[in-house]
């Protein structure tokens, strides 16, 4: 039976879809048999993340509403057989989605995954709704800042409350902290909220910490998940990501701002 991750926030422009993209590229490339699906409906961003844009024949919605199989709508990446995508419409609105037409789909693909990863829109409309409702667990994407912090409260309101396994009365879904675009100078600075300051609001476990990066633009302009991006710190934090999901201990790493040497220190700069 596959478990079910959402990747989820409060506010748009964290990171999420890359964040889904790399998270279920790792998983799929330690071996687990892996899909993540597209639940932004309207706006489509996963596939081109993954590269896989011009090969969208059949879509999520194409699935629920039944004018197509799993099968047909299925995109497997081509870096690695352990990992599909299924893609969200562009051309269809939030509606189209039912809660019974996207359990149909997440059970489907129960039978033949390890793992469901769901890209979320942001918000609490209708699609970030049906992402969580049905996860196993939740991976909160966050930013180092006030407003981003607290819609990520609220979201994970709605994850105690709300969820399927909230409904029927099961263990909650255990959630994640996830904290993007970090900056460890701008925090030192009082530009950014510090890790602990996220931590102590949120009270939930930290999975990892993705510094901030210019990779990160580049991976999403060439179509490569970030995880994929060898030798920089954007696929080294996401890798420390995969490893803590799965259970190994990994040292923290990318939140203290590099110490300035001697002559730093006395006349000033860093370049």
């Amino acid at each position: 039976m596959a478990k079910v991750i959402v990747i989820t926030s409060g506010k748009g422009g964290v990171g999420k879809t890359t964040t889904s993209a790399s998270f279920a590229s790792g998983l799929a490339l330690k071996g687990f048999k892996t899909v993540v699906v597209d639940f932004d409906i309207g706006l489509r961003n996963l596939d081109l993340i993954m590269g896989c844009e011009r090969r969208v024949v059949y879509d999520f919605v194409n699935v629920v509403q039944g004018e197509a199989t799993l099968h047909q709508a299925l995109i497997k990446d081509k870096n690695c057989d352990n990992l599909y995508i299924l893609a969200a419409s562009q051309t269809k609105d939030k509606e189209a989605l039912t809660q019974d037409g996207v359990g149909n789909v997440i059970d489907e693909l129960s039978k033949d995954f390890d793992y469901i990863v769901c890209d979320s829109p942001a918000g609490i409309e209708r699609g970030s709704f049906l992402a969580l409702y049905f996860a196993d667990e939740a991976i909160v994407v966050t930013n180092p800042e006030v407003s981003s912090v607290r819609d990520s409260d609220r979201i994970l309101g709605i994850l105690s409350s709300k969820s399927k396994r909230a409904v029927e009365g099961k263990s909650k879904i255990k959630a994640h902290l996830l904290v993007t675009r970090y900056n460890p100078e701008r925090v030192e600075n009082g530009e950014m909220l510090s890790v602990k300051d996220i931590e102590d609001i949120l009270r939930i476990p930290l999975i990892g910490v993705i510094p901030e990066s210019t990779d990160v633009l580049q991976a999403s302009n060439t179509g490569v998940p970030a995880i994929n991006l060898k030798e920089t710190i954007v696929s080294e934090a996401y890798w420390d990501v995969i490893g803590r999901f799965l259970g190994e201990d990994k040292e923290l790493r990318f939140v203290n701002a590099p110490r300035k040497g001697f002559f730093q220190r006395i006349f000033g700069g860093g370049n």
